[in-house]
């Protein structure tokens, strides 16, 4: 199996701004959908759909945002991650991305629209090479960061998960 850092040379990742791990876009559809045709939450047309590979390393966490598009998740290989999933009705969940999917965790999930979600690498674990496909495709400023505060207050069961998935650098 490859090192993290292999996997980062080979596909010529970049650290992802404001979220944390690496990715490399690996698709972006050359249709575009029209500002009028889409919800009032975009600005801008948008590309039909994307996708990018997106590595997570012992290092590294995905921070708690939420974006505009349903984002599916896809595991490829490595070691398993925990999500979590804040949902604007008060729910929350956690899920596990992994290779054994024997016991329940998932090599595919979907964070709808408006969810906060955050991941992380389980105990032990080195990497995680994941993608993730959005629909319409995704843009930088369709990202929102968390406010830990505000998560904390609407979620106490999982503050916790929130003040690891806030945390800095």
């Amino acid at each position: 199996m490859k090192t993290a850092q292999e996997i980062i040379e080979l596909f010529h990742m970049k650290p992802l701004p404001r979220e944390g791990g690496y990715y490399v876009e690996s698709y972006g559809a050359d249709e575009k959908i029209a500002e009028a045709a889409l919800p009032k939450r975009y600005t801008g047309q948008r590309n039909v759909s994307s996708a990018i590979l997106y590595l997570l390393t012992a290092d590294t966490f995905s921070r708690l945002h939420r974006l505009n598009s349903d984002e599916i998740f896809h595991f490829y290989l490595g070691d398993p991650g925990t999500m979590l999933l804040l949902h604007p009705d008060g729910s929350s969940e956690t899920m596990v991305l992994g290779p054994d999917i024997i016991n329940g965790q998932r090599v595919q999930m979907l964070v709808p629209r408006g969810t906060w979600q955050g991941c992380f690498l389980n105990t032990g674990g080195s990497f995680a090479l994941m993608g993730t496909t959005v629909a319409p495709a995704f843009k930088f400023d369709d990202f929102e960061p968390a406010d830990r505060e505000e998560l904390v207050l609407q979620y106490p069961n999982q503050k916790d998960l929130i003040i690891q998935l806030t945390r800095p650098d």
